[in-house]
């Protein structure tokens, strides 16, 4: 199911695995295709991933390995990925998806094991649950921004529902994602992105209209007002949404983890270096909380 050694090493350079990790996925490789309990627990896994393809709302829950803490348990998704490429890409041509979004939607992988190194400074898949979505045919690089298929949720769906929009629970919807080590969030950028989607899915996945993008993130909570000129392209990028509903429950640590990369770091010592950290860092030091907020804009004009 894994590509043999030197063509491994290539299909990871595909995915943007950070090289310095490269030469010992290639030597673990070895340990998984040759002992027979790992072989049928990747091939369990790769099945559990692939088997629905394509459909959106289908839950997949990738069994953990278990195996001693070390560098095989946390790489050993990579292989699941691998493993599945075929699969995806299958999925992608079946669709007509243009080979650069393919490609640059997949290396999100490397990305991801990037922000792993980051964090804790070793090799290892930061969020595997999270790459299950590209994988499996839902999400979809789009020039600085990720879209992901899915179907608007109970509360996110009746509110949209009792503002008179038109969709409601379990309707069509993208979901709006934006990947770190992609550059500012420029205006733009949004723009392109956002034309980008409208095309890319009425051309791709025609069978679904989607009326309506969705957003749920930190950088929605619109307390970063407070801290941030109006020009700055936080202010600019959550001027373009409606509020879906507000979240009663803080959420702390996302801006924390995702402004300073470790959502464990003491709020005392978070560097104030630029407008946002200083933002971030200032309110959870003057005993404020940052909230994930819920927005939502319209995609084809309709609404």
């Amino acid at each position: 199911m894994l590509p043999d050694t030197d063509e491994l090493a290539e299909v990871l350079l595909d995915l943007q695995i950070p090289h310095e990790d490269i030469n010992d996925l290639v030597r673990m490789a070895r340990r998984v295709t040759d002992d027979p309990e790992l072989r049928q627990f990747l091939e369990r896994s790769v099945d559990e991933l692939v088997r629905t393809v394509g459909e959106v709302g289908r839950p997949v829950d990738l069994p953990d390995l278990d195996w001693p803490s070390g560098p095989l348990q946390r790489c050993f998704p990579v292989y699941v990925f691998v493993a599945a490429l075929p699969a995806t890409r299958a999925y992608h041509r079946e669709r007509g998806i243009p080979a650069d979004v393919s490609r640059r939607t997949l290396a999100d992988l490397g990305r991801n094991m990037a922000v792993h190194r980051r964090r804790y400074g070793r090799a290892g898949v930061q969020a595997p649950w999270w790459l299950v979505h590209h994988f499996r045919g839902a999400l979809y690089q789009l020039g600085r921004l990720q879209f992901e298929r899915a179907r608007l949720g109970a509360r996110t769906g009746a509110g949209l529902a009792a503002a008179g929009v038109g969709v409601g629970p379990d309707s069509p919807c993208l979901n709006l994602h934006i990947p770190d080590f992609h550059g500012p969030l420029t205006p733009a950028a949004v723009d392109r992105s956002l034309t980008l989607a409208r095309e890319f899915f009425a051309a791709y996945f025609p069978e679904a209209r989607y009326r309506v993008v969705t957003c749920h993130s930190w950088l929605l909570d619109t307390q970063l007002r407070k801290y941030l000129p109006e020009d700055s392209n936080i202010v600019r990028f959550q001027e373009r949404f409606r509020i879906a509903r507000a979240e009663p429950e803080p959420s702390d640590t996302e801006p924390v983890q995702f402004v300073f990369g470790d959502p464990e770091l003491p709020v005392e010592g978070l560097p104030r270096r630029t407008a946002v950290e200083r933002a971030v860092g200032d309110h959870l030091r003057a005993g404020g909380h940052w909230y994930v907020g819920h927005g939502w804009l319209p995609l084809d004009g309709s609404v």
